[in-house]
């Protein structure tokens, strides 16, 4: 198995110091607690966005923040506590795309282990064809499959996302994709 260590010097419940180890019954080094004994797992991060359709055309966002700020890319971003994957989709769209969406599907997954994210994407349909551009976003706009900027865009996962969409489109068969990417920089936010 795969370890990989993330050093917390201090302990997060009782703020003593840490060491790492393996603890009983584990298999992996972990920062635990050497005075409460409270083991701290550090688990992949799940990020969870929308393709946008409307009217045969997907809408994607200028990043107006980092990493690669300026690119385009699709509203998506880490999932908070306490919501599903869709409600965090929709959270996400409206945050940075300003829309609201009906969700079809969920459409495409990733594993992109090498930086620790689970990316999770679901269908969509824009609603009433409004949108704007929210604090993260320099400017939101729809596209054609001839329009999209392929050169621009911010993340394999949202390039691999498109590829499957307009193959998919072809036939007006939608399936579910699951990948795992890990050969440039993913999507990170």
């Amino acid at each position: 198995p795969l370890t990989m260590t993330i050093t917390m010097n201090f302990c997060g419940n009782c703020g003593q110091k840490t060491t790492t180890k393996i603890p009983l019954g584990d298999q992996q080094l972990r920062q635990v607690c050497s005075a409460c004994g409270s083991i701290h797992y550090v688990n992949p991060k799940v990020i969870c966005g929308a393709l946008v359709v409307w009217e045969n055309k997907v809408l994607l966002c200028r990043r107006a923040i980092e990493p690669r700020y300026g690119l385009w890319t699709l509203p998506a971003g880490y999932m908070e506590m306490f919501e599903t994957m869709e409600q965090g989709s929709a959270r996400e769209t409206r945050e940075e795309a300003e829309a609201e969406i009906e969700i079809e599907q969920l459409y495409c997954l990733y594993n992109i282990p090498r930086i620790g994210q689970i990316y999770v994407l679901f269908k969509a349909q824009l609603l009433n064809g409004q949108f704007g551009a929210g604090e993260e976003t320099i400017e939101s706009r729809l596209f054609s499959e001839d329009e999209i900027p392929w050169s621009e865009l911010a993340f394999p996962s949202v390039e691999r996302t498109l590829q499957h969409y307009f193959a998919d489109r072809k036939n007006n068969h939608f399936t579910t994709h699951l990948e795992t990417l890990g050969s440039r920089t993913d999507h990170t936010g």
